[in-house]
């Protein structure tokens, strides 16, 4: 099976491409650049996979939480990509991105959003709690309890709040990277849904809002 994935959620805009659990080609544009770079990127990763339109059996797109704008976009450009070519899309949470190809049995993986916001979710076993918002806030909600515990995805001051609670951290870069690329890999597994629609963006949280000057 071969999958294209493109993922918008973690500041950057990135696209993959795989054959069965192979990348064939992936590249990763740092920063809000989806608008300007998008479709020559994966325009630029098919050409490198060696892979024309026709062959892809399915697609695959990051679907949040993460980077508002970044999340529109990527998700919108799968959504024209799988109608025009008339295949399936697969939606992946940023969670199982990070995860993906980890082995957890209690783990936070963590994505951040504006700078003090953060959507995590905690997972051990098959207890699993998420929450967004002001780390403090999140870390309130989700309760992990004092111990070792995985994290994936989460910056220093993230970090070190969870070692003021008592908590032995142990920090965990993803397994695959870039972001597309795990969800290439993890689409294949999956069952897409019956319609594109179904898919929409899980942003987290609402964007930070601005009172108009009058």
């Amino acid at each position: 099976m071969i999958v294209l994935a493109l993922d918008g959620a973690f500041g950057a805009f990135s696209a993959a491409i795989a054959r069965d659990d192979r990348i064939l080609a992936s590249h990763r544009e740092p920063g809000a650049v989806a608008l300007e770079l998008g479709l020559s990127t994966v325009e630029a990763i098919l050409t490198r996979g060696g892979v024309r339109a026709e062959q892809i059996d399915r697609l695959a797109v990051g679907i949040g939480p993460g980077s508002f704008t970044g999340l529109r976009i990527a998700i919108a450009y799968a959504k024209a990509l799988a109608a025009v070519w008339r295949r399936p899309l697969v939606p992946i949470d940023s969670f199982d991105l990070l995860e993906f190809g980890g082995r957890f049995e209690c783990v936070l993986a963590v994505v951040v959003g504006r700078p003090g916001v953060i959507s995590a979710r905690y997972r051990s076993g098959s207890e699993q709690r998420r929450a967004s918002g002001r780390t403090a806030d999140v870390l309130a909600d989700l309760r992990p309890p004092p111990g070792r515990l995985d994290v994936v995805g989460a910056p220093e001051d993230v970090l070190h709040a969870l070692a003021e609670r008592g908590i032995i951290v142990r920090p965990i870069d993803p397994t695959v990277l870039p972001a597309a690329a795990a969800a290439a890999l993890a689409a294949s597994q999956r069952t897409p849904p019956k319609s594109m629609h179904e898919v929409r963006a899980d942003y987290g949280e609402l964007p930070a809002a601005r009172m108009p000057k009058v």
